[in-house]
């Protein structure tokens, strides 16, 4: 199934994060937080600003982009748990 966003929204799969500590120390699923980090799987057209020009996407397919834990709305496609939150709820982009 193919998902393609509506106006300035943005659909992100979560970037699992490591599950052992530095010192070796192995977190349990169940006690580690959900990852704020993710990848931009897909982007909509962007938003129209007050006179009906669309504004475009700041981030596009492929970015790495930082979010607040509670962001988004969760959705489950072909089993892959991914988050669609609108542009204005990402914080920013991670540069490599």
């Amino acid at each position: 199934m193919k998902l393609r966003p509506l106006a300035d929204r943005v659909i992100v799969k979560r970037i699992e994060s490591e599950t052992k500590t530095a010192s070796g120390i192995v977190i349990p699923d169940n006690a580690a937080e959900k990852p704020d980090q993710g990848e931009v799987l897909a982007v909509g057209p962007g938003k129209k600003n007050d006179k009906g020009d669309i504004v475009s996407m700041n981030v596009k397919v492929g970015d790495r982009v930082l979010f607040g834990k509670y962001s988004g709305q969760t959705v489950k496609v072909d089993g892959d748990e991914l988050l669609v939150m609108k542009e204005d709820d990402l914080f920013a982009v991670v540069e490599k």
